[in-house]
Formats: C-alpha cells, sequence, structure tokens
C-alpha cells in the first residue's frame, strides 16, 4: 500500500511544542512534506522584525526532526503553486484554519489540527521581551 503524501506549511521561526505536535500528527498519516516560508515571505506576513532564524537555520532545524521527510521552501503569498507541483494526499493546518480557507482544499483531502494551547511563536518572543536578557 502506497503511503500517503502529508503536506503542511509555515514560517516554523522558533521551533516549540505545538509545532512538533503538528509534525508529529503529519507523520501518523504518512510521508510529511514541509513548505517552508522563504525569509522575505515571513517578513511580508508577521512584519519587519520576523524572521528571528534565516532560511536556512529554520530548514536546518525541521530536517533534524524525526517527523519530517523534506522541507520544500517557497516565495509566494501562499503555497498553491507548491501544492499543485507536489500534489498531496492530505493538507494539514493548524486551528485557526477551516476546511474551506485552507489554500488547495480543492487538489488534496484537509485536516486541522488543534492547537497545543500556550504555544505559539508570538507568544514566545513576547515572553522573551517581558523578561529581558540580560
Amino acid at each position: 500500500m502506497k503511503k500517503k503524501i502529508v503536506f503542511t506549511n509555515g514560517c516554523f521561526d522558533i521551533l516549540h511544542r505545538g509545532h512538533f505536535e503538528l509534525l508529529a500528527y503529519c507523520k501518523s498519516l504518512g510521508t510529511v512534506i514541509v513548505g517552508l516560508n522563504s525569509d522575505e515571505s515571513v517578513t511580508r506576513l508577521k512584519g519587519n522584525t520576523r524572521p528571528i532564524n534565516n532560511f536556512d537555520d529554520r530548514r536546518f532545524a525541521l530536517e533534524s526532526c524525526k517527523y519530517v521527510d523534506q522541507v520544500v521552501g517557497f516565495n509566494e503569498e501562499t503555497p498553491l503553486k507548491l501544492i499543485e507541483d507536489l500534489r498531496p494526499d492530505i493538507i494539514v493546518k493548524g486551528g485557526d484554519y477551516s476546511e474551506s480557507t485552507v489554500v488547495g482544499n480543492e487538489i488534496a483531502q484537509v485536516k486541522i489540527f488543534r492547537f497545543v494551547d500556550d504555544y505559539s511563536t508570538t507568544q514566545i518572543i513576547s515572553r522573551i521581551v517581558e523578561v529581558g536578557v540580560e
């Protein structure tokens, strides 16, 4: 039986438990391909102070994760072209999406992964700023 190709995407700027739980869920469904936003697209999405980690460092971290089989970068606003090229069986996105708002929902089955509470890169950055750096 052919293993399903599972696609997810994002900035993955500062990896945290929420990311790892999402990626573990993806891995439970099949072979995982991660679409990784370029530095330029992260800045467009998140603002001039992001990304914290550059593309090569973010890619290295993801490729080092046992739940990830392949990482593919993209520079566009959305990963639609990448999804069209890859033709995954399943697209997984976080809980702030609904099936109908996921890019590529007409190409592959969509699964929404419930967010892990209190884990987001933005929250981590806010806590670091609040505590300060010595």
